[in-house]
């Protein structure tokens, strides 16, 4: 039996190649009289379709198998040809057989040259090959289905150092559509490529002049003037931005380190004050700020107190960063104990943080916690089976609380995990020794005593 095959390769890429009955890819193919040479057999419609549900179920190597019989009982149909050359291709793609790929796909562009989805196929895997000059050939020439790609095209610019191109088509489109965040993005990577500030910084004023109400225009050319080091017009840009929009909490991203330079400190700590009680301003940049207060504390403590309103501020969320930050900042003035205060509230928050628990846990056995290093340490190992320190500091907790059984117990288990690390072997042979003659076992305490003093430390 003979099926008429006009259309079938707009019916066969709707379909895409997804799993469907035999006898609905036959009932989509329509009849007509178009003469036995564009006409199909069973045979080749058997063997395409085992291709379809080989493609579907990923088995793509099956699929090309598949494909070959169909190319053989095509009959030389140049139409059906044509479809099993661009499935050839689709699998081929998948399997990463990319130059064969491409030499399927052009043979179905010399029979449809102005076919959009073989031109959207060799696109695709033009830019996934990095072949962008090529990229940019196809398209230019699916502007015509679809406007879209010219944002496509100028990236294509972008990618090719043609950044001329690119800004002039980004203006273009910028003029004809209005302003988008993905040219402005692209817009910007050019001018930071090219280090042309100049370009920057004007296309930033125009966008402030054009929308003054958006912060966020202003904050990039605050950041622009800065990165210029004008940081006169930075600042002014600044004020300019909180005079508009008394309101706006983003401005003080940037107001707080120019007030911090002008010596206007009581306003960069209200400024500071604001970006963290900020809902509109994400953590990271909150964060960055929070380092920022910590050097300046660090170099001014007189204004230490108002650490503990920075943190009030955080305590809604038991940020454990935060908290561990304030933290290593009193342990850096010796101030361990207010540290240990941090760090306890972390921990309530941020209880997988290692580096948190560590701290707490050594803070805790300095001011003789045993109790509570000793609970902290065995949740910690529930999180970090593996670190050998847990072992070793709930070691110790133990052995300070005397319960030296279950001090061996944990030690000789954390010994398993150790790696090369002398000294860490070293504390856990002086543990296990301190435990072994808590428990009476003297013998034992002496071996492990020895094993320690064998491990020299070199400074």
């Amino acid at each position: 039996m003979l099926l008429n095959f006009k259309h079938i390769l707009t019916v066969l890429l709707i379909l895409g190649g997804l799993f469907a009955p035999r006898g609905l890819v036959a009932q989509q193919i329509p009849a007509t009289a178009l003469g036995e040479s564009q006409e199909v057999s069973d045979a080749f419609l058997e063997s395409f379709y085992e291709a379809l549900k080989q493609k579907s179920i990923e088995n793509y190597a099956l699929a090309i198998t598949a494909l070959e019989k169909a190319q053989k009982e095509s009959g030389g149909n140049l139409q059906a040809d044509a479809i099993v050359f661009f499935e050839f291709a689709k699998n081929q793609i998948k399997l990463k057989q990319y130059t064969q790929a491409e030499i399927n796909l052009q043979k179905v562009l010399r029979q449809e040259p102005k076919n959009q989805d073989v031109l959207e196929t060799l696109y695709d895997l033009y830019y996934l090959t990095r072949e962008y000059n090529k990229a940019i050939v196809l398209v230019e020439n699916l502007i015509a289905f679809d406007q879209d790609y010219k944002e496509d095209l100028a990236n294509l610019y972008h990618r090719t150092k043609q950044y001329k191109k690119a800004l002039v088509l980004l203006d273009e489109l910028d003029t004809s559509w209005g302003e988008s965040v993905y040219r402005n993005t692209l817009r910007t990577q050019i001018y930071n490529v090219t280090g042309n500030r100049v370009a920057a910084i004007s296309n930033a004023e125009k966008k402030v002049l054009k929308n003054p109400a958006n912060a966020r225009e202003y904050l990039s050319l605050i950041y622009l003037y800065s990165e210029e080091g004008n940081t006169k017009k930075a600042y002014q840009t600044a004020k300019e931005l909180l005079n508009n929009n008394p309101k706006n909490e983003l401005v003080h991203l940037a107001l707080y380190k120019f007030y911090l330079d002008d010596g206007a400190i009581k306003d960069a700590i209200a400024s500071m004050k604001k970006v963290f009680r900020s809902s509109e301003i994400e953590k990271e940049s909150q964060y960055r700020v929070l380092g920022d207060f910590l050097k300046f504390v660090n170099i001014n403590p007189q204004y230490e107190a108002d650490l503990e309103a920075v943190a009030q501020v955080f305590s809604k969320e038991n940020n454990g960063q935060v908290f561990q930050k304030i933290g290593d900042y009193y342990v850096s003035k010796g101030k361990k104990e207010i540290a240990l205060s941090f760090y306890e509230k972390g921990i309530t928050g941020d209880s997988d943080n290692f580096s948190l628990l560590k701290n707490t846990i050594l803070l805790q056995i300095d001011f003789n916690r045993f109790e509570d290093a000793k609970r902290l340490s065995e949740s910690s190992l529930e999180i970090f089976p593996a670190q050998p320190l847990l072992y070793l500091l709930n070691g110790i907790a133990n052995n300070k609380l005397q319960n030296f059984k279950a001090a061996v117990t944990v030690l000789e288990t954390g010994m398993d995990y150790l790696l090369d690390d002398a000294q860490l072997e070293k504390d856990f042979y002086e543990q296990l020794s301190t435990a072994y003659s808590g428990k009476g076992d003297a013998t034992k305490a002496a071996s492990y005593a020895t094993k320690a003093e064998a491990i020299q430390i070199s400074n």
